[in-house]
């Protein structure tokens, strides 16, 4: 006669996969940052950005890799067609521009020192690489 066994509780789980899953990349570009494209169809465009999506290590910009959607009508009264909406970008093809010289640039970060700030000491902000100036996020 054969040992009854639990198939699921026999065999070991594997834990590590959430972790996995919800890891969160770290990306030089914030919402609400204006960036231009580097490379792909739309290279050279400009634009804000909308949303980032840390899992995925992708960008939405404003105006940028517009896609064609068909939405049927859901309600009598609505009507159906086609509209456009951006798409979103990876990370790497994009440069965060200057707010000063308005050209791409690369950060860095550093350590704000700045005396002013005594009551948050040592705060973190994103410096430009061409002409150390901070660039500030917009929030």
């Amino acid at each position: 006669m054969r040992i009854l066994t639990y198939r699921k509780t026999a065999k070991t789980r594997l834990y590590a996969r959430h972790a996995e899953n919800s890891k969160r990349m770290k990306l030089h570009v914030s919402k609400g940052d204006t960036v231009r494209v580097m490379r792909g169809d739309d290279k050279g465009k400009e634009g804000k950005v909308l949303r980032v999506f840390l899992k995925t290590g992708r960008v939405l910009i404003e105006g940028v890799n517009m896609v064609k959607m068909h939405r049927k009508a859901r309600t009598a009264e609505e009507t159906s067609g086609i509209r456009e909406a951006p798409a979103t970008v990876h990370s790497s093809n994009v440069m965060l521009l200057d707010p000063k010289s308005g050209q791409p640039t690369r950060t860095k970060s550093r350590f704000d020192t700045d005396a002013t700030h005594i009551e948050r000491r040592r705060t973190k902000e994103r410096v430009s690489v061409k002409n150390g100036e901070p660039i500030p996020r917009v929030r």
